[in-house]
């Protein structure tokens, strides 16, 4: 392969995705709502529809990926303000992910690569890393619209004959990263103290350029044809322990309190902020043995090396 389509390529997965291809030869690609935003050496194809419509027809007579990396999508949000969220979601994350597919495929390209989430499967481990066949039971319209999404696009390539990849990754951090990881970097930078001492729970997460290294090998190798993986650093720290390895990077000193999880359980729902305060007490390990196995990738960064990247980025906006 030799040309790859990144959709959602000026986002933060994309661009780092874009990096990562670039230095490796590969031409790229760019499916972008505006202009301007992506890496340098990405060829941009502006397409501001809604949800992808009519994406078959004006795709470019030109432009023939091998495969096409589908980062595009309507993301997590805490607060979300649509009258109907699964709706919302459904639109964009299933509907437009579909018509990728068929533009793809009516084009010639050969595999796509959906990026979905671990919230597709589960909020919480229930004892033990979650692993790719287990019985899914996403919590919110945002993990049901990426499995549903993950479900139809399998029927999609049955019928059709693209094979399509699917990647779950959790937390995904790193330089530009935003979200709850960067109001964590921003309590760090502040001392700001934090109620965290007493959880013991432990979150996996993904360093931004793992992930993009891990996507590269799912759009080439041949051995992950039609395969199912979950991607993680390899490394699962309590909150506790990810705010301390923050502040040590950032010269900080962090405050924790050892305040009761059951405390906090209750404050969430006296505040109604259950569910943040679900994803800071509950535990959410992920088991990524199954890529490692099947096409023998490694995280090319330690989980400390993610963490010092993302602190000089962080410093250096400060």
């Amino acid at each position: 392969m030799s040309h790859i389509l990144v959709t959602g390529a000026n986002g933060f997965v994309g661009r780092a995705l874009s990096r990562v291809l670039i230095d490796e030869g590969f031409a790229v690609t760019g499916l972008v709502r505006h202009a301007g935003a992506c890496v340098s050496g990405v060829q941009e194809w502006v397409d501001d529809s809604a949800d992808f419509a009519g994406l078959a027809n004006t795709w470019p007579n030109s432009l023939k990926p091998d495969c096409v990396v589908h980062l595009a999508a309507r993301v997590h949000v805490l607060r979300d303000g649509a009258a109907n969220p699964d709706a919302a979601f459904r639109a964009t994350n299933v509907e437009g992910a579909l018509r990728v597919a068929e533009a793809a495929c009516q084009r010639g390209v050969r595999r796509l690569v959906f990026v979905s989430s671990i919230k597709a499967v589960a909020e919480t481990d229930a004892g033990r890393p979650l692993r790719e066949d287990d019985p899914p039971l996403p919590q919110d319209a945002y993990g049901r619209s990426k499995l549903e999404a993950e479900h139809a696009l399998v029927r999609y390539g049955n019928e059709t004959g693209l094979d399509v990849v699917i990647v779950r990754p959790p937390l995904v951090y790193g330089p530009e990263v935003r979200a709850n990881f960067l109001r964590l970097l921003d309590a760090v930078w502040k001392g700001v103290p934090l109620p965290i001492a007493s959880v013991r729970a432990r979150r996996s997460l993904v360093y931004v350029d793992n992930l993009a290294d891990a996507l590269m090998r799912c759009a080439t190798d041949p051995r992950a044809a039609h395969r199912c993986f979950h991607v993680t650093d390899g490394t699962d720290p309590t909150v506790a322990e990810l705010a301390r390895a923050l502040g040590r990077h950032l010269q900080k000193p962090v405050r924790l309190l050892p305040v009761p999880v059951g405390c906090m359980r209750v404050a969430g729902r006296l505040t109604r902020r259950s569910s943040q305060v679900e994803r800071l007490i509950g535990s959410l390990q992920v088991d990524s043995g199954l890529i490692r196995s099947v096409l023998g990738w490694e995280p090319r960064y330690s989980f400390d090396d993610g963490l010092a990247a993302t602190a000089r980025w962080y410093r250096s906006t400060h």
